[in-house]
């Protein structure tokens, strides 16, 4: 019998440490930003945090638009340009702050249906290593401190 408890809590001792050794992957502060009755795109912003102890890269997002993608600014003599980025690193005991001005989920193909403050987006974020997790973007006002 004793022989049995030993072994059981050897197993439990090895998943923990096994489960240790995974990403472990927290999104928070999740929002997008009103947009006028014309646009055709708005941005997503949120924070992805890793307490895992390998890295992991967000490599696609889903939601019910016609395309959404992630997306990066790239600057050339001070123009902003959008870029398509086939994904980003979030490094292990570490956190990736997608935020105007950097990387950012573009959501396309509004149609005449704008964004609008106090909606919440369902969407499902693919990770390499995480799978999917299922996240809510808050439609914020746009203001002075986010315009950066």
């Amino acid at each position: 019998m004793k022989l049995t408890t030993l072994t059981a809590a050897t197993l439990v001792a090895f998943s923990s440490y096994a489960a240790m050794a995974e990403p472990v992957i927290t999104v928070t502060d999740a929002r997008a930003f009103e947009t006028p009755p014309t646009a055709m795109s708005g941005g997503g912003f949120m924070h992805i945090k890793n307490d895992g102890d390998t890295d992991d890269r967000l490599i696609g997002i889903t939601a019910d638009f016609p395309k959404v993608e992630l997306h990066t600014t790239e600057f050339t003599d001070g123009i902003a340009k959008m870029m398509h980025a086939d994904g980003v690193t979030v490094p292990a005991g570490g956190m990736v702050a997608l935020e105007p001005g950097g990387y950012h989920v573009m959501f396309m193909g509004l149609r005449g249906d704008p964004l609008e403050v106090g909606e919440t987006i369902p969407a499902t974020l693919v990770f390499e290593q995480s799978g999917e997790i299922e996240v809510r973007f808050d439609v914020v006002a746009r203001t002075m401190e986010h315009s950066h």
